[in-house]
């Protein structure tokens, strides 16, 4: 069992205890500045392009996916590009069985899904961010031609999902900003660190498809952790927000005048 997974199950002893632990009269009535398109009153009229860019198969539908089929039911094209093709997910597998098994779940979620699966080519647990990935993710993002992208928030305790969420970023800088960059969560608080929402999509409406798209998952034993963490996070986000389901994100925005100290 990797890393990541021993994390995943360790989270369920202390997940209600995490979430409960939050600062919930922080995010109450918390401003929606940058609220994303999906509202009725903010739906767009012309297609978005979307990808989302996940670590692992599962990343991505645990984080996202609820936001991810609303965008599909609308008509809206998404692709998923996993980073890697969770090689090292299971000790009593080889790489080729793990990766062969976690690519065809993949593959399965994102058909529930309605998104194209893209897969980067970086090996679990073993994940790279130098010139030349930076460089390839950046020609891997610039095919979809997004209007929106996806992606792991950095502050992170698992390496891969530090490295897909940099690489994401450092592409959408070398690609001139050109589009909106959204961070999203993955095990908040035993992985994702610092996680507070500018941004919400209600998620009650397709919480059924996600769930579907999490548990195609199988090698990640949802139903073990769906109840105790996913469930919960869902409502107490959809509590911030106002609805019965919802995932958070943060929307990145560059600040246009840099503070210097004083006297420099």
């Amino acid at each position: 069992m990797s890393e990541y997974d021993s994390n995943r199950r360790k989270f369920v002893k202390f997940s209600a205890a995490g979430i409960g632990g939050l600062a919930l009269s922080s995010f109450i009535g918390a401003p929606k500045e940058h609220p994303l398109p999906l509202s009725a009153e903010n739906l767009p009229d012309k297609k978005l392009r979307i990808i989302c860019v996940g670590a692992h198969p599962g990343d991505p539908e645990f984080g996202c996916g609820g936001t991810l089929a609303r965008f599909t039911d609308a008509g809206h094209p998404v692709s998923v590009l996993y980073l890697t093709r969770g090689e090292a997910g299971d000790p009593d597998k080889t790489y080729e069985q793990s990766a062969a098994l976690r690519t065809h779940e993949a593959e399965t979620a994102c058909s529930l899904l309605k998104v194209k699966p893209l897969f980067f080519g970086q090996t679990d647990a073993n994940t790279v961010l130098n010139k030349i990935s930076i460089d390839d993710m950046t020609k891997r993002i610039q095919a979809e031609k997004p209007d929106l992208l996806f992606t792991h928030w950095p502050l992170d305790a698992h390496p891969d999902h530090q490295v897909a969420g940099l690489l994401a970023f450092n592409a959408w800088v070398k690609l001139a900003q050109s589009f909106a960059l959204y961070f999203y969560e993955v095990n908040t608080g035993a992985e994702t660190m610092d996680f507070v929402p500018t941004d919400y999509v209600d998620i009650s409406a397709v919480r059924e498809k996600k769930k579907s798209a999490m548990f195609a998952h199988k090698t990640q034993e949802p139903e073990k952790i769906y109840d105790s963490y996913f469930k919960t996070l869902e409502e107490f986000r959809g509590l911030q927000a106002g609805v019965k389901a919802a995932e958070g994100f943060i929307l990145f925005k560059p600040r246009k005048e840099m503070a210097t100290l004083t006297g420099l």
